[in-house]
């Protein structure tokens, strides 16, 4: 599944760095980064909550 990020939308808030530290990282600017695009075998389950916990709708999976 590939991660798919709206930069319109996102705020940089980090919850989805709290909920999936190796996919995603707020960096010092507060721009969100992402680690890898595709979800890492054995890390779905975080990332779905990563999607579901962001406030403003930017992230998305996409199969």
């Amino acid at each position: 599944m590939k991660i798919i990020v709206d930069r319109n939308k996102c705020t940089g808030l980090g919850i989805c760095e709290s909920l999936a530290p190796d996919v995603f990282e707020v960096d010092d600017n507060g721009d969100l980064v992402l680690l890898t695009d595709e979800v890492p075998e054995g890390g779905l389950e975080a990332v779905e909550e990563a999607v579901a916990g962001c406030p403003t709708e930017a992230l998305r999976l996409e199969r």
